[in-house]
């Protein structure tokens, strides 16, 4: 697998990982990703973020078989939010979402100092996933959140 940044070309194969994803665990409703205005145009809204970037992983057909992005996190200064790590269901369990989470992580830290993310308890591989990276979990969402359909809060200082 190679990781590289999201290109034009990737947008609607991003699309639809994430929504099937999120269909798959009963989340395709609003107050999800699944619901983003920005979803299927994710490498203009990276392109008009400061200090953001999203990253995909491809294999040797260049066919994306995940993604991770940090952008930052509302008005508030110094916190980046980790964004949109999904994985097609043919490449779980291979490590591909501990490399997507060190290049993001490795890019949050030279430019924020915290790192925050909302997740689902549905999702309990994740959650695991996000402990192991030193991320602690919050009792509630940081004010401004947009996702209010997830009930997990995590942050971590970079």
């Amino acid at each position: 697998m190679d990781i590289r940044t999201l290109k034009e070309k990737d947008n609607l194969s991003v699309e639809k990982m994430i929504k099937e994803s999120l269909e798959s665990f009963g989340l395709n409703i609003p107050g999800t990703a699944y619901t983003d205005p920005q979803l299927g145009q994710l490498t203009r809204y990276y392109a008009n973020e400061s200090q953001a970037n999203y990253w995909v992983a491809v294999d040797v057909d260049d066919v994306v078989q995940g993604g991770i992005g940090i952008g930052p996190f509302m008005d508030e200064k110094g916190i980046c939010e980790l964004q949109k790590l999904y994985i097609r269901p043919e490449a779980q369990g291979k490590g591909l979402s501990k490399e997507l989470m060190e290049v993001a992580l490795k890019f949050a830290a030279e430019h924020y100092i915290k790192c925050y993310l909302e997740t689902s308890t549905k999702l309990q591989v994740a959650n695991t996933l996000y402990k192991k990276f030193g991320f602690q979990q919050l009792e509630a969402p940081l004010a401004g959140s947009e996702h209010n359909a997830m009930d997990a809060w995590y942050i971590k200082e970079l």
